[in-house]
């Protein structure tokens, strides 16, 4: 499934570009320094989801700046698949909210994520904003963002270390935070609208597709084991139900309202990845920990097989599919 699209560039390019599904015009083509003519110029927008970050998608790509992109994050998989038919700049950045997108430059943390440890590489010096990287020959952008905007990093944080206060008990993360999400959710909307504006006056001809995210915590909370470090660690049970219903679904629902406002394309991840949860036997996302021996971060981050099923879905959104 992955890698269907790149099958279907060996048999069907041409019906596809006469088709003018990915093929932006010779103008915008011949305006993009480098860029092969009448390949697709493509820029890649968007958080460690998008970047991939974790031991478990792969080595780092060069260069190597802070923002953690790796070899089996869906962008890399995407441009390979699509090979010559694409010219991409993928930008996307661990750490990066809304304004990391358009309006400020981001101080990259490089790998692995603090407070775990600290990368040997670094300090790093700031990345500009990842819109720097569109341009009005842009044909496509792809930005999948939001998670960093409601502060996932500290509430995944505050629930572990509060769920191992409470033995398992209660939701004491609900009851920190759930007042404050209304607050956080509107800031996000504001952020999200603010940046596709900004993209679109910036690449005016460009397609947008934004890209949510997957089923993090499964439907059934009583799959995830208290304490284990391969899922959520000392969650409670009730926080991970709040998580999901309170958190990421009404992501999803803001950016998809949001896309569908600019009249962009929503890639919604969530139904496909029902049942690939972390706590799920085929997860496609990674828990607190990918192994414990070796010690590999993963901080709720999809691993490799998530990428690669994030890229099916792009590919096909790409493709017009």
């Amino acid at each position: 499934m992955p890698r269907f699209l790149s099958r279907l560039a060996v048999a069907g390019t041409a019906t596809v570009l006469a088709a003018g599904l990915i093929t932006p015009t010779t103008s915008q083509a011949a305006a993009r320094p480098g860029t092969r003519a009448g390949a697709l110029s493509w820029t890649a927008l968007g958080d460690s989801y998008t970047a991939g970050v974790i031991e478990a998608t792969g080595d780092e790509t060069a260069p190597r700046d802070g923002c953690a992109r790796t070899v089996d994050s869906y962008p890399e998989i995407i441009r390979r698949d699509l090979g010559s038919l694409a010219d991409l700049r993928n930008v996307s950045c661990s750490g990066a909210t809304t304004d990391g997108v358009d309006v400020t430059a981001q101080a990259p943390l490089g790998r692995p994520l603090p407070p775990l440890g600290t990368d040997p590489n670094g300090p790093y010096p700031p990345v500009p904003p990842q819109i720097d990287a569109v341009d009005p020959a842009t044909g496509l952008v792809t930005v999948g963002i939001g998670g960093n905007d409601l502060g996932f990093a500290e509430i995944l944080k505050s629930c572990i270390e509060l769920g191992a206060v409470q033995l398992g008990r209660g939701t004491p993360c609900k009851d920190k935070f759930d007042a404050g999400l209304p607050d956080r959710f509107a800031r996000l909307r504001n952020g999200y609208d603010r940046m596709l504006t900004a993209l679109h006056a910036k690449a005016p001809s460009a397609r947008i597709l934004t890209v949510g995210y997957p089923h993090l915590v499964p439907e059934n909370a009583g799959l995830c084991q208290f304490g284990n470090l391969l899922q959520f660690g000392t969650f409670t049970g009730g926080d991970l139900v709040w998580a999901r219903t309170a958190i990421v679904e009404p992501l999803n629902a803001l950016v998809a309202r949001s896309t569908a406002a600019h009249g962009d394309t929503f890639v919604d991840l969530y139904p496909a990845s029902a049942g690939h949860s972390v706590c799920d036997a085929d997860h496609w996302l990674d828990g607190v920990l990918t192994s414990v021996l070796p010690l590999e971060y993963a901080v709720v981050h999809p691993n490799a097989t998530g990428q690669a099923h994030t890229a099916a879905l792009v590919e096909k959104a790409v493709l017009g599919g």
